[in-house]
């Protein structure tokens, strides 16, 4: 290779190969990158058969540095080429198949097909509008239990979410229902090193003897601590029978490391001092929020602007979340603080294991992870505009398309039943949003589609209508959602729409609620400080 520009091989070395090489077949060709075409053109000599097997639409990692450019030159570039489509599907049933070809048919740089199939029509696509996650997980992980109870095995359902911090939400349920999972190509939501780095912040404000949270995160931001330092605070704490953060002390008040070494250590054990005394009196997703900001954490995971950097950030603010949503259970986690609680309860669910990829264990996964897979049950989650379409993707032409053809390989996983599901309000990056439902569902004709109206014992909430356009939905499903201003929130004796004063926030209006008696939660906006769940038993509302 011609080392200078990286596109054409020596001649002489060229003209060896295309010698050598007269049939050259390229497979998935739509994942194929700049170097790899200029490659197989310099392979390929004049009388040389080339098979470029591959479909444009099915092109999702622009991310890795494919280009599906490739495959539309290809033509360009050979203009004696023959195209055979493959356009029979023996997967996805007509109707799964009819909708998936509405969707990308949106996209204007393709090559163009329309897949069919003799098999049956099939069921139509179930579309569930849930009021927020919560309600969206329950209503997933009830119809799983419906699929089980008439016979169908876990292992032959899948739950596909654009966002790796969807998972989060959709674990937590499938838990509490003694539903074995398995995250296929990725780890549970609690077992990313992320979540784990937070997790031992976390961890060592509550107990600054937890010896395995210092190690994890005494230089994690990088602080200039090093593994000569670690092993001899690690030997003085075996020593002397001490936990490490009791060592690390120690050393730095007898002045036995040096001064390089000594500032570092001291400044970490500052920083946990301070952290712990700035969040006395917060709540625990501020106090989450306030560790990973002054931690250091978040910038760090900020700074890397790849797909996988992007997914780490929102894993931890979907951590901010999970600690906004968390309901200690009240004999579980009496005379514990909510961190402790929290942490007690995190510890209980990383326990709980990821099941055994042979076992009957229903399949979570990004979309991007769900390429070349099938399942006979197929539920995509969060079908909503800035999720999915991704924001980060949906600025320019081309990101779209590309959100529109995962969205196309994401329908077309499902063989025998395909749910799409959205949410009303989501909290995303720390913070209750509502958004528009994602447009991938306008462009699925209305016949293809049966809309399943919420049933959960949750209400919707009453400003919603002020922030969540429907506009181009034209649906029956989407415009008749549940206005329940004026309804009792459980058994608290308080209304949806009522004005209430919290000791701490201050006075705000009801606007939603789920769960009943000790496990009643009470979503409040109030006036200073947004909107924010309460556990009715502990929130000791009053009407304002």
């Amino acid at each position: 290779m011609n080392s200078s520009h990286g596109s054409s091989l020596f001649p002489d070395i060229a003209a060896h190969y295309q010698s050598r090489f007269k049939h050259i077949l390229v497979d998935e060709f739509q994942d194929t990158n700049i170097i790899q075409y200029l490659w197989l053109q310099n392979l390929a000599g004049p009388g040389t058969f080339i098979m470029a097997v591959g479909d444009d639409d099915q092109s999702i990692y622009s991310w890795r540095g494919a280009k599906v450019e490739n495959m539309h030159r290809f033509t360009a570039d050979y203009p004696d080429t023959k195209t055979i489509r493959l356009e029979q599907n023996y997967r996805s049933t007509q109707t799964i198949l009819n909708a998936a070809n509405a969707v990308i048919d949106n996209n204007t740089n393709r090559l163009g097909k329309n897949l069919w199939t003799e098999g049956n029509d099939g069921e139509k696509i179930t579309l569930y509008a849930a009021f927020n996650e919560r309600d969206e997980a329950y209503y997933i992980v009830n119809e799983i239990k419906n699929l089980a109870r008439d016979g169908e095995a876990y292992r032959d359902m899948a739950i596909l979410y654009r966002s790796n911090a969807q998972s989060r939400i959709l674990e937590e349920r499938l838990i509490d229902a003694q539903i074995a999972y398995r995250i296929y190509g990725g780890q549970k939501f609690f077992e990313r090193a992320e979540i784990k780095d937070a997790l031992a912040y976390l961890r060592l404000i509550a107990n600054r003897d937890d010896d395995a949270a210092f190690e994890r995160i005494v230089n994690t931001p990088t602080r200039g601590i090093g593994n000569t330092t670690l092993a001899t605070l690690r030997e003085t704490a075996r020593d002397s029978q001490a936990s490490l953060w009791q060592a690390a002390a120690f050393m730095i008040e007898s002045n036995q490391l040096s001064g390089r070494s000594s500032n570092a250590l001291k400044s970490f054990l500052d920083l946990i001092n301070s952290i712990d005394h700035e969040t006395t009196n917060q709540t625990l997703d501020e106090q989450t929020d306030h560790v990973l900001h002054r931690s250091g954490l978040l910038d760090m995971y900020k700074k890397d602007k790849s797909e996988k950097g992007l997914s780490r950030v929102e894993n931890l603010e979907e951590l901010i979340n999970a600690t906004n949503q968390f309901t200690p259970d009240k004999e579980a986690s009496e005379g514990l603080s909510p961190l402790a609680a929290f942490l007690a309860h995190v510890a209980l669910e990383s326990g709980e294991g990821q099941a055994e990829e042979n076992t009957n264990s229903v399949n979570l996964m990004t979309l991007h992870s769900a390429k070349g897979l099938e399942f006979p049950f197929v539920f995509i989650a969060g079908m909503e505009e800035d999720l999915f379409p991704h924001k980060m993707s949906s600025e320019e032409p081309a990101g779209l398309e590309e959100e529109r053809r995962l969205c196309y390989v994401g329908m077309t996983r499902a063989m025998k039943k395909l749910y799409l599901t959205h949410a009303e309000s989501r909290r995303l990056h720390g913070y209750e949003r509502y958004h528009r439902p994602s447009r991938f569902l306008q462009e699925i004709p209305d016949q293809y589609l049966q809309a399943v109206r919420p049933t959960a014992k949750i209400s919707r909430p009453q400003t919603a209508s002020d922030h969540f356009n429907t506009q181009g939905f034209n649906r029956q499903a989407f415009r008749k959602m549940h206005n329940n201003a004026g309804q009792e929130a459980g058994d608290s004796g308080l209304q949806i729409g009522q004005r209430v004063r919290h000791k701490k926030f201050g006075q705000g209006i009801i606007l939603n609620y789920e769960g009943q008696g000790d496990h009643m939660r009470i979503q409040v906006k109030f006036d200073q400080v947004g909107t924010k769940w309460l556990v009715a038993s502990y929130a000791n509302l009053e009407a304002a």
